[in-house]
């Protein structure tokens, strides 16, 4: 695998000049147009202002303009904020206070209510070239705000190298094979497949207008959720040149990849976080719960069950008001909140320390509850969430995505002989289709939001 010494696109122009870099609707571009294209739209922002050390909003969705933006600003030395288009004012107002933020470019979205001037896509003629740093800050990457307001988690261009350094090896991605982009760029999954194809020189695959299906023609990795897997599963045909998925996002049903090993498709599962720039630990899917071993040259150990992890991959902060507020301790440990044992040489996760609630006094954790439901053949996603309740503190409640050949009443039948009586859920619901999650990690407190206020 090359030493990058130089802006990621611009070291392949040189070296692998003629070979795909992208493939789109639109046709294809080799590393060299690829880096010409870059440095053109970079000129054009630096011409509008962008400065080394601005902060730069990314707003919207997958797109090529989307794209190339991301990369231009980078290039142009921008402290860049990829940020979700679907954000409420008012959630976003919130989290953009306090980022120190300038620009916006929002190609396909309407710009943020809040002081920023506003960017347009310009490829100008000409030499933008801020020196490469790996060390330095290269993007904000929002939380998911599980326990509170989402925080800012500042990666260098080095932690991003280093994520998909581990990912890559593990897997053999390289030169030869393609990645679909199939996560938004907002997200840090999304950012973990635009790292690992810009560390190896391999093609990445944008196709936002099609489907699952149609987009996935002629890539050989993705990163899927257990749901696109399955309804891909149960086309008539696979597609042929697709080897390997990397899935995440929710727990994965054995069956599921036994079906895709069975099709040809290589499957591999593990365990992320924002903070540490995606994937921190993986492995073949066994069938097995375990996640992995940490990837890398990160680091894992257990503290009173709690998950702690130490990895050149973490963010350098949590950027605040022009400072990088701590992530790890003294020591370089990030303390995770999630629980975790070491079983058979493996880490298995036991679920979020944040998501144990108490129903007569009773300790539930859902993600054990979830794993249960999950080995009904019928379904593809399970939810644990707590509903509060005057006699007993909380109460669990199911949210399941399943096939209409089951009905809830029977998948709650068969789930009576498997659950202890405080686990077993009082009522049965289908996972709302607006929550179903578009590629990424569902919320557990959108969850709740949307249970508070469609009682039955």
């Amino acid at each position: 695998m090359a030493l990058l010494n130089d802006w990621p696109w611009q070291q392949w122009g040189r070296v692998r000049a003629s070979d795909v870099a992208l493939i789109t609707t639109s046709g294809n571009l080799n590393w060299q147009q690829l880096a010409q294209q870059v440095t053109a739209l970079a000129v054009g922002f630096r011409q509008q202002g962008v400065q080394p050390g601005n902060g730069v909003v990314l707003k919207s969705k997958n797109s090529e303009a989307a794209l190339l933006a991301y990369l231009a600003l980078l290039q142009c030395g921008a402290r860049l904020l990829p940020l979700n288009p679907q954000l409420p004012d008012a959630q976003m107002n919130a989290v953009l206070s306090g980022l120190n933020l300038d620009f916006a470019f929002c190609p396909d979205a309407p710009a943020p209510d809040y002081p920023l001037t506003m960017l347009q896509l310009r490829s100008v003629s000409g030499y933008s070239w801020h020196p490469w740093d790996g060390e330095s800050l290269a993007t904000l990457t929002l939380t998911s705000g599980s326990s509170g307001l989402a925080k800012a988690a500042a990666h260098s261009f080095n932690a991003h190298l280093a994520s998909a350094r581990g990912v890559t090896e593990l897997m053999s991605f390289d030169a030869a094979e393609s990645w679909l982009l199939s996560l938004p760029l907002y997200h840090v999954s999304g950012q973990g497949i635009i790292w690992r194809w810009l560390l190896t020189g391999a093609r990445l695959k944008l196709a936002q207008q099609a489907s699952l299906r149609e987009a996935l023609e002629d890539c050989s990795f993705a990163s899927l959720v257990p749901t696109q897997l399955w309804r891909l599963l149960q086309q008539d045909s696979v597609p042929r040149a697709l080897k390997a998925v990397l899935l995440g996002g929710a727990a994965i049903p054995g069956e599921l990849t036994a079906r895709a090993e069975a099709a040809g498709i290589r499957c591999w599962c593990g365990y992320g976080m924002t903070e540490a720039a995606s994937t921190i630990t993986a492995k073949r899917a066994d069938g097995r719960g375990g996640v992995g071993l940490p990837l890398g040259n990160a680091q894992i150990k257990l503290v009173d069950r709690e998950v702690w992890l130490r990895s050149p991959a973490l963010a350098c902060g949590y950027w605040r008001d022009g400072e990088l507020l701590p992530v790890t301790d003294a020591q370089g440990w990030l303390h995770t909140r999630d629980g975790g044992i070491w079983c058979d040489n493996e880490l298995v996760l036991t679920g979020r320390l944040d998501n144990l609630f108490f129903s007569a006094g009773e300790g539930i954790q859902p993600e054990q509850v979830e794993q249960v439901l999950l080995q009904h053949p019928a379904v593809s996603q399970a939810f644990i969430v707590p509903q509060d309740d005057e006699e007993y503190g909380q109460r669990p409640v199911a949210l399941l995505e399943r096939s209409d050949a089951v009905s809830l009443t029977a998948i709650a039948a068969w789930a009576a002989e498997r659950l202890a009586g405080f686990q077993y859920p009082v009522q049965w619901r289908d996972l709302p289709q607006t929550l179903s999650g578009g590629g990424i990690k569902i919320s557990r407190r959108d969850l709740a939001n949307w249970l508070s206020t469609h009682p039955l």
